[in-house]
């Protein structure tokens, strides 16, 4: 089995693509498309210079590694994907032969996290758009795609896990829960920018609190961005 987890920055992935690489019977890939994405966009993130050596150059190229052969003779992989990613030219065909799921967060807990560490955040950043109409491409393909809100898995991991492997048709694995500080293997070379919180963890973060103040040239973004989280969020996974 292949599972595409798409999902939108600073959204619990890392944490995500930690609890099932946990799991003996799983391969993880940390963004395959993230060195495309950058070479054709032109798009100046920290790290590019590493990123853009670290992946390959073609888009195809990495479509065909997805579905190639799952490195150590493991039966699973997870497949952490940023929606923003998925641009013209990125192919999309591999996603018809993968249990696609897609992961939320509230618009306003993304853009207070993600501008933090990012200047100049626009709409096309944060990937609402894109996960919604790869939501729509996964339809078109005659899968029911599988939705899950992160805010419910801070909620209740164990629960809310049980359920997402329930819903892939995937045996549960306690080892899901918790992982060793300081990473993984897998991880992209941009770790060291964007990973330091999940470094120092074993484990999710429990529940959240009250949606934090985004700042006021932020809230167009929010805006736009909640009729395709709200859409989404009707269908998902609930506790």
């Amino acid at each position: 089995m292949i599972i595409a987890m798409w999902s939108g920055p600073r959204n619990l992935s890392t944490a995500m693509m930690y609890a099932f690489g946990n799991r003996a019977d799983f391969h993880v890939v940390d963004e395959p498309f993230y060195g495309p994405y950058l070479r054709q966009t032109g798009l100046n993130h920290p790290m590019r210079n590493e990123i853009l050596a670290s992946r390959p150059k073609n888009a195809e190229e990495v479509a065909a590694q997805l579905l190639g052969p799952i490195p150590g003779g493991r039966p699973h992989a997870y497949h952490k994907h940023m929606t923003q990613h998925m641009i013209p030219g990125v192919p999309r065909g591999f996603m018809g032969s993968c249990a696609n799921v897609f992961l939320l967060r509230h618009p306003a807990r993304v853009l207070a996290s993600f501008s933090h560490k990012y200047e100049g955040v626009t709409a096309d950043d944060i990937g609402f758009r894109q996960q919604a109409e790869l939501y729509d491409h996964v339809l078109s393909l005659g899968q029911t795609p599988i939705v899950v809100d992160s805010a419910d898995i801070r909620q209740d991991p164990e629960g809310m896990l049980k359920k997402l492997c329930a819903a892939i048709g995937l045996d549960w694995d306690p080892a899901m829960l918790s992982w060793p500080k300081g990473g993984h293997a897998s991880d992209g070379v941009w770790a060291a920018h964007w990973y330091a919180s999940v470094h120092e963890s074993t484990g999710f973060a429990g529940p959240e609190g009250p949606l934090p103040a985004v700042r006021s040239e932020l809230q167009h973004l929010v805006e736009g961005a909640m009729p395709h989280y709200n859409r989404l969020n009707a269908v998902a996974l609930k506790p």
